[in-house]
C-alpha cells in the first residue's frame, strides 16, 4: 500500500469518509482484479486543477493494460479518458482557449502532457510522439502527491501544463465520454493525416468506439458511402440505426473471403474503397484492409495502440495498388480541443447517449467484462451506486 492510499477497511464502520479523501479503481498487478481504494486528497498546488469526476470512460486500452499488454508503473489508477467538474484551482488557470476555469465548470482534458523540448515536440510538432510525455491513467503511478492521476476515480489532480477544455454549453458529460479517447484519436488520424474527401467511399474496420468515431467523422467530411465491417451484430445494428453507416458486414458470421466480396460489392465497380480505416486492434485486420482498398487509395492504421504481435501482409499489393499506407499514434491537446469543439455538431446529428452504459465505481469489474465481451459500446464509471443504460 502506498503512502497516499488508504484501505477502505481503515475507516471505522459507519463513519463517513473525509472530504479530503477520494475513492479510485486501482490496478495492483497485471491480471489481478482492479480494486477500489481510498486516497488522500493533497493540498492544492499552484497551477493545478482538481476535478470531481462525473464519468470515467472504459477503453480497450485499459483492458490491455490490466492484462499486461502494455508495461506501466504500478500501482496505477486506470482511466485516461474522463469528464468532470472543476472543484478548485491553484490560482488562475485557463483552458485551451484562454477561458478562466472556475469551480463547477464541466471540463475534459488531453490524456497526456508532452515535454515540449524533444525533437518530436519542438522540431516536428508531433506531441503524441513525445517519448517523455506524462499520460493520465497510464504512466503516472498511484503514489505521492499526484497519486490521483487516473479517471477511474472520484477526483483527479490535473498537473500544470495539462490541456484542459471547457465543455461547450448544451453538451452533456455522456456526450463527451461517448467517444472518449476515440474522438481525438480519430481527429488526429482522419482529419490531420488521412482526411476523407467529399464523395469518397470509406470502409471502417471495427465497430467499437474508434470505428464508430471514424464513421462519424467520415460522415461529417462528406463521404458518400460508409461501409462498417465489425461486430457483434448489436453494435452494427445500432450504428445503422443512428445513421453512422450505409452498409454493414458482420465479421462474426463471415469468412475473410466472404467479407471481401461483400465489401467490394458495395464500392463503385467493385474496385474497393477510397479510404479504409483500421480500427480493430487486431493485427490480421491489416492484410484484410489492404485488400479492400482501391488502387491509388489510402489505408490508415489507427487501432493498433498496444502490441498484439506481428502479422503477415503481402507488400506486393502495396506497390501494385500504389497505396498510401499511413499510421496514426494516439492524440495530443490540439486534437482534444478539436474533438470537443466538434461535439455540438456531432451531438445534434447523432444521439451519442445511445452509445453509453454507465456503472458505479464499485461495478468496475462488470464494466470491464461488458466492454471486453462486446455487450455494450461504451462503458463509463460514475459515483452513483445504480447502473444506468443511457
Amino acid at each position: 500500500m502506498t503512502k497516499s492510499m488508504i484501505d477502505r477497511n481503515d475507516l471505522p464502520e459507519g463513519e463517513p469518509r473525509s472530504s479530503r479523501t477520494a475513492r479510485a479503481a486501482v490496478l495492483i498487478e497485471p491480471g489481478s482484479p482492479v480494486l477500489v481504494q481510498s486516497f488522500h486528497i493533497p493540498g492544492l498546488r499552484s497551477g493545478e486543477v482538481h476535478v470531481d469526476i462525473e464519468l470515467g470512460g472504459v477503453c480497450g486500452t485499459d483492458a490491455h493494460i490490466a492484462g499486461g499488454y502494455l508495461p506501466v508503473p504500478l500501482p496505477l489508477i486506470l482511466g485516461h479518458e474522463a469528464v468532470g467538474r472543476v472543484a478548485e484551482t491553484g490560482g488562475t488557470v485557463r483552458d485551451a482557449l484562454g477561458v478562466e476555469l472556475r469551480a463547477g465548470d464541466l471540463v475534459t482534458w488531453a490524456s497526456s502532457i508532452p515535454c515540449g523540448h524533444c525533437s518530436a515536440c519542438a522540431l516536428e510538432g508531433e506531441h503524441s510522439l513525445c517519448e517523455s510525455r506524462l499520460i493520465y491513467g497510464i504512466n503516472q503511478p498511484a503514489q505521492g502527491e499526484h497519486a490521483l492521476s487516473g479517471g477511474w476515480a472520484e477526483r483527479i489532480i490535473l498537473r500544470p501544463g495539462s490541456t484542459i477544455v471547457k465543455v461547450p454549453d448544451g453538451v452533456t458529460a455522456e456526450e463527451v465520454i461517448s467517444l472518449g479517447c476515440a474522438g481525438p484519436t480519430v481527429v488526429h488520424g482522419m482529419l490531420r493525416i488521412a482526411r476523407p474527401r467529399a464523395g469518397d467511399v470509406v470502409v471502417v474496420q471495427g465497430a467499437g468506439p474508434v470505428g464508430l468515431a471514424a464513421a462519424i467523422y467520415a460522415r461529417l467530411s462528406g463521404a458518400r458511402r460508409i461501409i462498417l465491417v465489425g461486430g457483434p451484430a448489436e453494435r452494427l445494428r445500432l450504428a445503422s440505426q443512428m445513421g453512422l453507416c450505409d452498409a454493414i458486414v458482420d465479421v462474426t458470421t463471415t469468412s475473410v473471403e466472404e467479407r471481401a466480396a461483400l465489401v467490394l460489392a458495395e464500392t463503385p465497380g467493385g474496385r474497393g474503397a477510397d479510404l479504409v480505416v483500421e480500427a480493430t486492434g487486431v493485427p490480421t485486420a491489416v492484410a484484410e484492409g489492404i485488400d479492400l482498398t482501391r488502387r491509388n487509395g489510402t489505408y490508415l492504421v489507427v487501432g493498433q495502440y498496444t502490441d498484439h504481435g506481428p502479422t503477415l501482409i503481402n507488400p506486393h499489393l502495396i506497390t501494385k495498388k500504389q497505396l498510401r499506407v499511413l499510421g496514426s499514434w494516439a492524440f495530443s491537446g490540439s486534437h482534444t480541443l478539436e474533438y470537443v469543439q466538434s461535439l455540438p455538431i456531432i451531438a445534434k446529428q447523432f444521439d451519442l447517449r445511445r452509445l453509453v452504459t454507465t456503472f458505479s465505481l464499485d461495478e468496475v469489474a462488470d464494466a470491464m467484462s461488458a466492454m471486453r465481451e462486446g455487450r455494450i459500446v461504451k462503458a463509463a464509471l460514475r459515483r452513483a451506486e445504480e447502473r444506468r443504460a443511457a
